[in-house]
């Protein structure tokens, strides 16, 4: 029995197994409604969440399993004051898999270390996210069909978004990446997510402008500039206008690129962009219960 807490619990090898089976999933779905039968996710969600929650039980659905648990924790025994400890030891008797989302950073590990059947990270606090990070591979994938070679830009909250931070250590372990690193100074992406970069010699960029480096990528990836993470709110109203993606400022970019958001979305993409070919948020959306669906099957070792 495995648990994925981190997207580096997965090999380079495991994440490409699992992106050939989201692929076969989608090729071939009747496959698949029967992958599951009689097996139970439970899916503890301590915070709000709509694509992550829906998209794992969309996918243990999808494979013909059955889903039990609660979608906020004061509809829980944590109310009560019950630990994530007794929690996960109780629903590993009802259950064959936990899904867990927690505002605590350590939280799912913690599930994971008392749970007697896998746990799967939703999301802790500013940690980690993996299945985000296998919904963004797919997508990249999907879209390129190669992650290779690729200059790949993250644009927004570089320093608290957590699914930028796992997708810079997913992508580092493929050769000829070239990161461009697009933020405000107060929003930087912090040195031990850049030290892996520095120690494997991975070129990389800082800009604080994105229509200076919008040209040379390949992948687009956006995040919202969070208000709440500025000390002074003149430097928020003077910089928020600048990571807003708009059709002007895609004008210089290529045909071929991929524009990514991990959702959900403020301002910072235009409505207007929806309708471009280029768009591929909404794919990434999709793509996460494909990959989800290939990460149950691996954890509950079904063939």
């Amino acid at each position: 029995m495995r648990s994925i807490i981190n997207i580096l619990d997965l090999t380079k090898e495991e994440i490409d197994q699992l992106i050939q089976v989201a692929e076969d999933i989608i090729a071939h779905p009747q496959n698949y409604l029967e992958k599951c039968k009689h097996k139970k996710l439970a899916t503890l969600f301590y915070e709000p969440s709509t694509r992550t929650r829906l998209s794992f039980e969309a996918a243990m659905y999808e494979l013909g399993g059955h889903v039990i648990g609660f979608s906020e924790a004061n509809s829980s025994s944590a109310a009560k004051g019950e630990s994530v400890a007794d929690t996960a030891k109780t629903i590993s008797c009802y259950a064959d898999i936990i899904a867990m989302r927690h505002p605590k950073e350590g939280a799912p590990m913690v599930a994971a270390a008392n749970a007697t059947i896998p746990v799967i990270n939703g999301g802790d606090g500013g940690h980690n996210h993996p299945t985000q990070t296998l919904a963004d591979l797919l997508t990249i994938h999907r879209e390129k069909g190669t992650f290779e070679g690729l200059t790949v830009g993250l644009c927004g909250d570089l320093k608290f978004g957590r699914t930028v931070h796992s997708l810079i250590t997913a992508m580092a372990r493929y050769d000829n990446v070239r990161f461009v690193l697009i933020s405000p100074e107060e929003l930087k992406v912090p040195s031990y997510v850049k030290m892996p970069l520095k120690q494997k010699g991975i070129s990389y960029i800082q800009t604080t402008d994105i229509e200076s480096v919008i040209a040379d990528l390949d992948i687009l990836y956006m995040t919202r500039v969070q208000k709440e993470r500025f000390f002074n709110e003149d430097d928020y109203i003077r910089l928020k206008d600048s990571y807003i993606l708009t059709p002007q400022k895609l004008a210089k970019a290529k045909d071929t690129l991929s524009i990514m958001h991990p959702l959900p979305r403020v301002n910072e993409i235009a409505l207007a962009i929806d309708d471009d070919p280029r768009a591929a948020y909404f794919k990434q959306v999709l793509n996460g219960k494909y990959m989800r669906m290939a990460l149950i099957m691996m954890l509950l070792e079904v063939k």
